[in-house]
């Protein structure tokens, strides 16, 4: 794993004061581009999804769509998306939390999960953790099981492990790099 570990950390760019002054910005898109880390990125994924027992693999909007289709593919599991309000078509469950200043709303479509399943949440980052327990909330709403959360890469200076860990419920977090 320490070689999967150095392999995805080579490939993934700080950009300092983006998007504003201040902030390290974590850029995966070389890693995208190198099919080798790609590859190795989503083996890792894949490998989680099927220790979890998952039937699904939900990726959150944007990024966690990037890693969560190839992932989705390889453990030859199905892939719900979770969007911003107002961007799936239908009937739709939304759930609202709450940002550093204002809220924001995710939806799912209503007929992407069942009671059978177990969902594994896959996303680029753990930041604050505030999108991923929302989309716990909604996964749970749909009457699906949370079968565990797979990252990238968790920020932990911004303890969002913290705050996800009771509404995970048991249900492991799993970051394949941690800085």
């Amino acid at each position: 794993m320490t070689e999967i570990r150095d392999l995805l950390l080579s490939r993934i760019r700080d950009v300092a004061d983006y998007p504003e002054p201040g902030v390290m910005f974590k850029d995966i898109t070389p890693l995208l581009a190198d099919p080798a880390a790609f590859t190795a990125l989503t083996d890792a994924l894949a490998e989680i999804a099927e220790r979890s027992g998952a039937t699904k693999v939900v990726g959150l909007e944007a990024r966690g769509f990037i890693l969560g289709a190839p992932v989705a593919v390889r453990a030859g599991l199905g892939f719900v998306p979770v969007r911003k309000a107002g961007k799936l078509p239908g009937a739709t469950l939304a759930q609202a939390y709450d940002l550093e200043y204002g809220s924001a709303e995710i939806e799912i479509h209503a007929e992407d999960l069942t009671a059978e399943d177990r969902v594994l949440i896959v996303d680029d980052v753990l930041a604050t953790g505030g999108t991923a327990e929302a989309s716990v909330q909604l996964i749970r709403r749909a009457g699906a099981e949370v079968a565990g959360l797979a990252v990238l890469m968790e920020l932990g200076f911004l303890h969002g492990r913290t705050r996800l860990e009771p509404a995970l419920g048991g249900a492991p977090l799993e970051a394949l790099l941690t800085v």
